[in-house]
């Protein structure tokens, strides 16, 4: 692992002890692009699905207008060292950044590897495939239309009278 790998660590875990104090936050990421800047993010965890730390890494980086990112890691809160990324954060650094590297690995054995070996075999999104001329054009079979049938009316219930709701100010005076 190179040096720059070893400082990225460095950077997510110096964040994961300064930032990650609450049930709220217990993860931190760092990135860094291919010019050297460095990036980082905590989780912010919501019943809904908070963004995990290597999104809230990507959007720091998008806000300083970074180019492509090189490498991520992820360090969990409480000395639980590096961890690896969610199957929903691999997939979208794979859409976003197809070529970085991730750190995994306990901390005497750390390596960077790249996102593709965490994440075989996945679905590509298309905005993002690469162009290739294709062999055969198939025929789009034909799926037949279901015939038109006549929609059965829903009988309208009767209008009812709405009861009157006094304005406030009339009803204070009464």
């Amino acid at each position: 692992m190179r040096d720059t790998d070893r400082a990225l660590v460095q950077a997510a875990t110096a964040v994961a002890k300064l930032r990650c104090r609450s049930d709220n936050h217990t993860v931190a990421a760092a990135a860094r692009t291919a010019d050297g800047r460095v990036f980082t993010g905590v989780n912010v965890y919501h019943f809904t699905g908070g963004p995990c730390a290597e999104i809230v890494a990507v959007g720091a980086a998008a806000t300083q207008g970074a180019g492509e990112l090189e490498t991520i890691v992820a360090v969990g809160d409480r000395g639980r060292g590096v961890l690896p990324p969610c199957g929903r954060c691999r997939q979208v650094l794979l859409d976003y950044f197809p070529p970085i590297r991730v750190i995994v690995g306990s901390m005497d054995a750390l390596r960077a590897v790249p996102l593709a070996d965490l994440l075989p075999d996945t679905y590509v999104w298309a905005d993002h495939q690469v162009a290739e001329p294709r062999a055969e054009a198939r025929p789009v079979p034909a799926v037949p239309r279901a015939e038109a049938r006549p929609v059965q009316a829903v009988p309208r219930a009767e209008a009812r009278p709405v009861p009157a709701v006094p304005d406030s100010r009339q009803a204070a005076e009464d």
